[in-house]
């Protein structure tokens, strides 16, 4: 019954219908309009009953499941790459805890435990051995932490070796519950974790290509969910409609915003948030794995799917089959800056030096710092204003070429921390505020180009004298087109193992790696390598 008719049949006291007269008279005056209790003119149409045949899986999760179970990799570079990607993410790991007190204050038990877990992952670089969840999420977040970890470009952005937290800490774990039951032959062999690892970066690379989520505000790590939901399934041997199950899942959750990447709001949980998404990965596995069915339509139900709830209706678009293109083209970070910032900095590097052949003082010489870059640099690393934490820097571009060009040299983790000189420099804030950016699109073009990605920046420093100082770098070091770039990697990776193991240790895993016998190496011998002795024993 509407409140008006409850009113004129005589409900309501006479102090009452003064009251609700007086509203009435009140809204019509300030052109309110008056929410009644209940109108039967405003009722909810039903819909008709639902169809609740079962569906077939959506083909997307068939294409992940299939290309994840049956493709065999042939591409001698994409195994070449693939050790590199191991131990370039591994030393990313360990420099993050090494570097990062943020990074370091995450990771071991879940509280309140203490205790190692008996059969659980020994977290390179630590002491630690944890759970299967904790171990995802530790080293996902280790690899990912200070953004020195490998990168792909598309029209979404991320970096694929943030699947190895999913990926090493289940291998690991198998293996040491092969070898507890007395079956050696059922470990999981360095082989099947490059495979894993290749097949990751292949499913989220692809998706990258033409998939933006970073336009509907959903962040990167909901493909490192999907590509590590599908890979660790295989490695625990679930059959092929088990990971149909686990996948489905993974598009079914409701995904991380991109508001902890963009500003004002740009924080550490950039950092972790692809070990969240590992430790959903491996989550996800096991509930499938003790029995729990898939959703099978859970991309295109109308309505309740992922297109319609949370990308606007669109549908994917996969450009290229699933091989191992990825992995082959990945761009490695040899030096610490945003992905789409890294050939700004080296621009900015030999600008350092025409700088100092001349005498000149940055601060006190440049009037003008004009970078052009790609769409992608202008979205991600395009930022005015204060600059609070390390993520909110090595996020900024501005903030990078400030700091080569007054250094002369090459930025580093360090540079980018709260306890850094440089972030509290009043001369990086002059050059920051001299600091123009815009679009060139031919740069975004040939970014998006397959045959060609680059990831260019330009820059032109004008001097108080009126000179102009320019300098274009199209392919970053690291990009597969640098023929210096494995070596750099192998390089970064010693530098980096060696924050927290031997020397020689660090000359064990590499030498291992490098070995025709690597492959068949269980993982968990291959972990063990990355433990630091204790410091009572190295003494």
């Amino acid at each position: 019954m509407s409140a008006e008719r409850a009113e004129k049949d005589g409900f309501y006291t006479p102090a009452y219908q003064l009251l609700a007269y007086k509203i009435r008279l009140t809204c019509r005056m300030r052109n309110y309009t008056r929410i009644t209790a209940y109108d039967a003119k405003t009722k909810m149409t039903i819909p008709a009953a639902d169809d609740n045949s079962c569906p077939s899986y959506d083909k997307v999760i068939d294409l992940i499941v299939d290309y994840a179970y049956d493709y065999d990799i042939d591409s001698p570079a994409a195994w070449t790459r693939a050790k590199a990607a191991l131990i370039d993410a591994l030393g990313a790991a360990i420099e993050s805890i090494h570097t990062s007190p943020e990074c370091a204050a995450m990771i071991g038990p879940v509280w309140p435990q203490t205790a190692p877990v008996p059969g659980g992952f020994r977290l390179p670089g630590t002491q630690f051995q944890v759970d299967a969840l904790k171990g995802a999420f530790d080293l996902g977040g280790m690899i990912r932490y200070l953004d020195h970890n490998d990168a792909f470009p598309g029209a979404e952005w991320g970096h694929p070796s943030d699947n190895l937290g999913a990926i090493l800490s289940t291998a690991d774990i198998l293996s040491r519950e092969a070898l507890a039951r007395g079956n050696p032959d059922e470990v999981i062999s360095m082989k099947q974790v490059l495979t894993a690892l290749i097949k990751a970066y292949e499913i989220q690379g692809v998706f990258q290509i033409r998939n933006a989520f970073n336009k509907v505000g959903l962040d990167h790590v909901i493909l490192v969910k999907v590509a590590s939901s599908a890979m660790v399934s295989w490695l625990m041997g679930l059959s092929r409609d088990q990971a149909r199950a686990v996948v489905s899942h993974a598009w079914a959750d409701g995904h991380p915003l991109r508001v902890y990447r963009q500003a004002p709001n740009a924080g550490p949980r950039k950092g972790w948030a692809a070990g969240d998404a590992c430790m959903r990965a491996v989550h996800l596995a096991n509930l499938v794995r003790c029995g729990q069915p898939g959703i099978r339509s859970a991309i295109t139900t109308p309505r309740w799917g992922f297109y319609d709830v949370l990308y606007r209706g669109q549908t994917f678009e996969l450009p290229r089959p699933f091989t191992s293109w990825v992995m082959e083209t990945v761009l490695f970070k040899v030096s610490t800056a945003e992905g789409h910032g890294l050939t700004a900095v080296e621009a900015a590097l030999t600008i350092a030096e025409k700088l100092a052949q001349r005498g000149l003082r940055p601060e006190e010489d440049i009037v003008n710092i004009r970078a052009r870059t790609q769409e992608a640099g202008m979205i991600i690393i395009n930022k005015k204003g204060p600059l609070h934490n390390a993520a909110d820097r090595d996020h900024c571009l501005r903030y990078m070429v400030a700091v080569v060009l007054l250094k002369g040299s090459q930025i580093t983790t360090a540079d980018y921390q709260d306890s850094s000189p440089w972030a509290r420099d009043p001369r990086v804030e002059t050059l920051r505020s001299i600091t123009t950016m815009e679009e060139d699109p031919s740069f975004t073009r040939d970014y998006h180009d397959p045959q060609c990605r680059s990831v260019a920046n330009a820059l032109e420093v004008t001097l108080r004298d009126g000179t102009k100082l320019e300098e274009l770098v199209p392919f970053p070091l690291g990009h597969v087109r640098r023929p210096e770039t494995l070596q750099l990697v192998r390089e970064k990776a010693q530098q980096n193992l060696g924050l927290k193991l031997s020397s020689e240790r660090v000359g064990q895993i590499l030498d291992t790696v490098d070995q025709p016998k690597f492959e068949k190496m269980a993982a968990s011998d291959f972990v063990d390598l990355f433990i630091p002795q204790p410091a009572s024993s190295a003494a």
